[in-house]
C-alpha cells in the first residue's frame, strides 16, 4: 500500500479534488528542458477518445521517466488529460483570447463531449512499471451564449488554459443546460474511474 502518489499535473483542480479524496499528493513537473507541450500535439485525422487517450500515455511514460531520473522515493504517479471534442474536432487550449472566443461560439448552443483520460503508473525498482488506464465520457449542452457574453467570459481570463475554453466549475456554468457523465470528470479528474486506478495501484482513499 502506499501513503501518497505522484501528481504529474500542474491542474489545481486535480490536486483539490485528489486530496478532497483523501489522497495525499506530492507534484511531479516536468523538468525545464522538457517540452510537454509538444505532447499534446494532434495527429491528423486522430479521433478524440484516441487522442486524449494517447496524450495521457506519453505524459506517464515521461513522468515515471522523471522519477527514476531524479531519484526520487518509490510511489505510484498518475496523469490525466481532458479534451472537448465537439463531433470529430478536437477543442484544446485556447492559443488566445481570439480562440477562445471562437471556440466558445462554436459550442454555444450544441451539445458537445468531454473526455477525460487517466493513467496510474507504480514503478519498480527493477522493470517497467505496471499502468492502469481509464476514460471517462461526458456529454455538455450549452445554451445560445450572446456574444457580448462570450466577450466578457473570455476577458475574465477564466478560460486560458482550460480544454474547450471553459471551466465547468467557473462562470461557464452559468451557461449550461445539461451534463451527463461524471462532473469532476469534465473538471479534469473522474472520480469513480480515478478511485478504481488507484485502489488497484494500492493507494489508500478516505473509503
Amino acid at each position: 500500500m502506499s501513503d501518497f502518489i505522484y501528481l504529474a499535473s500542474q491542474s489545481p483542480r486535480r490536486r483539490q479534488l485528489l486530496e478532497l479524496w483523501g489522497v495525499r499528493c506530492e507534484l511531479l513537473l516536468p523538468d525545464a528542458g522538457e517540452d510537454v507541450e509538444a505532447l499534446e500535439a494532434v495527429r491528423p485525422g486522430e479521433a478524440p477518445a484516441t487522442y486524449v487517450q494517447r496524450v495521457t500515455g506519453l505524459k506517464l511514460q515521461a513522468s515515471v521517466a522523471r522519477l527514476k531520473r531524479r531519484g526520487l522515493p518509490l510511489a505510484p504517479v498518475l496523469c490525466a488529460d481532458t479534451t472537448v471534442a465537439l463531433g470529430r474536432r478536437i477543442l484544446g487550449k485556447p492559443e488566445d483570447a481570439a480562440d477562445a472566443q471562437r471556440m466558445l461560439s462554436a459550442l454555444s448552443g450544441q451539445h458537445h463531449r468531454v473526455l477525460t483520460a487517466v493513467a496510474v503508473a507504480r514503478p519498480t525498482a527493477r522493470g517497467a512499471a505496471r499502468t492502469w488506464a481509464a476514460l471517462s465520457r461526458s456529454q455538455v449542452e450549452f445554451d445560445d451564449w450572446r456574444a457580448a457574453d462570450i466577450r466578457r467570459y473570455v476577458a475574465s481570463g477564466e478560460p486560458m488554459g482550460k480544454a474547450g475554453a471553459y471551466a465547468i466549475q467557473g462562470t461557464a456554468a452559468l451557461h449550461i443546460r445539461h451534463i451527463s457523465g461524471s462532473y469532476s470528470g469534465i473538471m479534469g479528474l473522474p472520480a469513480h474511474e480515478t478511485a478504481q486506478l488507484l485502489r488497484a495501484a494500492g493507494v489508500t482513499l478516505a473509503c
